[in-house]
């Protein structure tokens, strides 16, 4: 697997993939170090629920969002990036006990859900769900994917649609003290 660039580009580069008014949904093709100080504040409201390690740094920026095969899309209100959610191949998290023991690990045919957030202020609008919604649409989309994977907090699973598994739950996720599921979601159940 291609390792990511260390050496970023200043500007990011997207294509625009939904938009609505004021707001707009953006597929990363590369994330630029401009735009590092207002992912890693965003990803401050995922470190206040979940734990430091939930914050990015320009390091975690460039393995999960600039690495081949991952999808990251952003959310922006008014020209300003509010959000985001990013998809990486399970195999790229090969160091994680778990992702090697997931069943279809090695098979390429696997997207991890490594984060979704919106800034606390931007919540209740109904940018999330179409954030999510995009990211879902567009991984449905992709060929050579079968499945998608995540962690949300024990419950958060009932509330999705579609052919979802909860595979395992875990207790203290990466040090939260909060349980969480690992679940598998089926893209293409109709496909085979």
């Amino acid at each position: 697997m291609a390792e990511p660039n260390f050496q970023p580009d200043k500007e990011s580069t997207s294509k625009v993939i939904a938009s609505s008014g004021a707001f707009q949904i953006e597929l990363l093709e590369k994330t630029g170090s401009d735009d590092y100080p207002i992912l890693i504040k965003i990803s401050e409201t995922l470190a206040d629920k979940f734990g430091s390690k939930a914050k990015l740094t320009p390091n975690t920026i460039q393995v999960y969002f600039n690495r081949k095969g991952s999808l990251p899309f952003i959310a922006r209100y008014q020209g300003e990036i509010i959000g985001y959610i990013i998809g990486v191949p399970i195999e790229s998290l090969d160091r994680e006990p778990w992702a090697r023991m997931d069943v279809h690990f090695g098979e390429n045919n696997t997207l991890y859900t490594y984060a979704f957030v919106i800034e606390s202020k931007y919540k209740g609008n109904g940018y999330a769900k179409m954030l999510k919604r995009v990211y879902l649409n567009w991984t449905t989309k992709q060929d050579h994917l079968k499945y998608m994977t995540g962690h949300v907090i024990v419950g958060i699973t009932n509330n999705f649609k579609g052919q979802v598994t909860v595979v395992n739950q875990v207790a203290n996720w990466q040090g939260t003290s909060k349980v969480f599921e690992y679940y598998r979601r089926t893209l293409n159940p109709e496909k085979g």
